[in-house]
């Protein structure tokens, strides 16, 4: 991965300079890519505190981890169901999903192992009963299987799109149509690895998104969206409000959260609703994960609540539903 510094002034060190470029990665993290030879700049081993020049071409060669079985942690976990055969929780803002470069532990997987017991063998070492993620810094409803049989009906169920899930997100400025829905496909950015980006049909996976405006904030310049999920790419949500021209409030990826007029300390996308069949008894079960007080601005437009202000979920037209399955 390449990174051209077009925004630096030679006052910053290198270290500080990929922190804020590469947020899903800690100081101390970056710092040892560095001194391991695993970030070049202009092609030359370099130092943490050297500074950063405009026109810096920076190479990052980022290892992939080697396989490692995580360890059972004592972690709160908001756990909104749980029997013999799933568990469902409200992850809060900040908390990785499973194990990976620069969060080893203090996952969800690592909660899960101290609740659950023995994981082991359900999706693999590293990534135990997970069936889909999160985002670090969102926040809401998980599912997670507890035997093989329910990975894989819920894999199942998610890869057929029989299941159902609904964000609430606050973006930038204030949308011009009430609803729609985004198709596109989503990739790898071609520049910044760690972005993912629309891309050209033919490349990257086909990604939809219903949206359904709730409520617009034009003291803060933003507004309260709905988001459906018929797909379940990376930063999906994040892509494709980008992609309207609405970034997500507080998202340190694809916007300036500084420079944003509400201020709410989080990348302010919940996934409030989640719903499937159970792997066992087939029953459908609806799941909804209680909305963070930062929302309470946008909230307080709905005195009585937000659902008679909820639109049905739409379903796919057959174009749509003819894309590839996720992944």
């Amino acid at each position: 991965m390449n990174l051209t510094t077009d925004d630096a002034d030679g006052k910053i060190r290198l270290d500080q300079y990929l922190s804020q470029h590469l947020p899903d990665l800690s100081r101390s993290r970056i710092q040892a890519l560095i001194k391991s030879g695993d970030v070049l700049v202009n092609g030359a081993n370099t130092k943490p505190k050297n500074p950063v020049n405009r026109g810096d071409i920076i190479s990052i060669n980022i290892p992939e981890p080697e396989p490692t079985e995580a360890i059972p942690q004592d972690i709160p976990l908001n756990i909104l169901y749980e029997d013999a055969d799933i568990i469902v929780i409200n992850k809060e803002s900040g908390m990785v999903v499973h194990p990976a470069a620069g969060n080893p532990d203090g996952t969800v997987v690592n909660a899960l192992l101290y609740h659950c017991g023995d994981l082991s063998g359900i999706g693999g070492v590293e990534r135990p009963g997970i069936v889909h993620r999160l985002d670090k810094d969102t926040s809401g409803c998980l599912v997670i299987a507890k035997n093989d049989m329910a990975h894989q009906s819920l894999t199942t169920q998610f890869a057929e799109r029989s299941t159902e899930k609904r964000y609430l997100a606050v973006v930038q400025g204030q949308l011009k149509n009430s609803s729609g829905t985004v198709f596109t496909h989503i990739g790898r950015h071609p520049v910044n690895r760690m972005k993912m980006a629309v891309v050209n049909p033919g490349s990257g996976k086909a990604a939809i998104t219903d949206y359904d405006l709730l409520c617009t904030d034009p003291a803060t310049n933003s507004s309260l969206v709905l988001c459906t999920l018929h797909t379940g790419r990376t930063h999906q949500i994040r892509v494709h409000m980008l992609h309207l021209g609405h970034p997500l409030i507080g998202d340190p990826i694809y916007a300036k959260p500084n420079r944003q007029q509400a201020q709410t300390g989080r990348l302010m996308l919940h996934a409030w609703r989640l719903c499937f069949n159970h792997p066992r008894t087939g029953q459908r079960m609806e799941f909804e994960a209680s909305v963070p007080p930062e929302y309470t601005p946008w909230l307080q437009t709905f005195p009585n609540g937000l659902y008679g202000h909820i639109p049905a979920p739409r379903p796919l037209t057959a174009e749509l539903s003819e894309t590839d399955a996720e992944e």
